[in-house]
């Protein structure tokens, strides 16, 4: 299956559903991470040092291909220009399911990304249409929170990431630009509050570490096989 995650930033992907991404290049799925924007401008971070960080942190993933569409951090808008952008390396990917961050959020850069990935997926079977590629339309949209409030997330699934939890903060902590350096006594804050989160919802299924998803969408089962 061809998976298309939408990251507002680097970094974003690893936080919400890093342990995820592992899991699924380990079942065999084609997996490409897509960057909205570079992330930079940050107080402690440049283009360059970004570019390294997030190398490192998709090879401590397991190395799932990587698109960055440049857009401008901070000033990222749902416009149709954008959505074009996005659309179209939808159609590229020839995606089958979406990961889009979820729709409540603090910070613009994610809200944006949410409408922006709700339209393109529509944009994207267009036919008589300029843009490039093939008509394509991923069948699912499913919601990874990396959100900037603090929500009681009320997740229509989890996922076990017990066996990838160490992947996913060692990817995590490879953004030492955001994360560790110029914070003080809160260096590692923010690695250790996904540890925590992400430990929460695992005990809800009885495992150790379990990332949340919602689906505004109905999700279908072969059997119960897969349920825990």
């Amino acid at each position: 299956m061809n998976v298309l995650v939408v990251s507002p930033h680097p970094d974003d992907a690893e936080l919400g559903m890093g342990g995820t991404i592992v899991r699924l290049l380990g079942q065999g799925h084609d997996v490409t991470v897509l960057d909205m924007t570079s992330g930079e401008p940050t107080p402690h971070g440049s283009e360059e040092i970004r570019a390294r960080e997030t190398a490192a942190a998709n090879k401590a993933l397991g190395n799932p291909r990587r698109i960055n569409l440049g857009l401008p951090n901070r000033w990222l808008e749902a416009t149709l220009e954008n959505r074009v952008k996005l659309a179209e390396a939808i159609r590229r990917v020839r995606a089958e399911v979406l990961f889009v961050p979820y729709e409540y959020d603090a910070h613009p850069d994610h809200r944006a990304t949410y409408h922006l990935a709700i339209d393109a997926r529509f944009a994207a079977k267009l036919t008589r249409t300029d843009m490039a590629g093939e008509p394509c339309y991923p069948r699912k949209i499913i919601h990874y929170f990396c959100t900037h409030l603090k929500l009681d997330i009320q997740p229509t699934f989890v996922i076990d990431i017990s066996e990838q939890m160490d992947a996913k903060l060692a990817a995590i902590a490879c953004y030492q630009s955001q994360f560790y350096e110029g914070r003080g006594d809160k260096a590692g804050w923010i690695p250790e509050m996904v540890r925590t989160t992400n430990a929460h919802f695992g005990q809800r299924i009885e495992r150790a570490y379990a990332e949340p998803f919602f689906a505004q969408e109905v999700l279908g089962l072969k059997g119960l096989d897969d349920v825990l």
